[in-house]
């Protein structure tokens, strides 16, 4: 499991969801629908319609992957910060119990209102 205790484990940009579908398509269920991605150099965050999937690409080749699943219906609470004049990233934390708090920061304009709610309207 990626270790989410370090702080911001990724600096994300928005990207096209068919980019990120070879790496996710094995892990989806039936009926289940890529919301938007966002990824970093190598690793990405995919939000579906259930849950948060988030993807370490590790090792020099990167086919050696960790895919940790974080599902809305777990989550106990979560928090959207703004970009502001001086600092530019948003930033996305989740709580969930037994794990804690996973952090994600979003680099220029990443429209995280809509992110939280979209959380919010599938997290019911």
């Amino acid at each position: 499991m990626i270790d989410f205790q370090n702080g911001s484990v990724f600096k994300l940009k928005q990207t096209d969801t068919q980019s990120v579908m070879p790496l996710v398509e094995p892990l989806l269920i039936d009926g289940e629908q890529v919301i938007s991605a966002y990824k970093s150099v190598r690793d990405c965050v995919i939000f579906t319609d259930k849950r948060v999937i988030a993807v370490n690409v590790q090792g020099m080749t990167g086919k050696k992957r960790d895919y940790s699943s974080l599902p809305y219906a777990k989550l106990s609470a979560y928090s959207v910060e703004t970009a502001g004049v001086g600092d530019i990233d948003s930033e996305l934390e989740l709580w969930y119990s037994g794990l804690g708090k996973v952090r994600f920061e979003f680099a220029g304009k990443s429209n995280i209102l809509q992110i939280g709610q979209m959380i919010a309207r599938y997290q019911m």
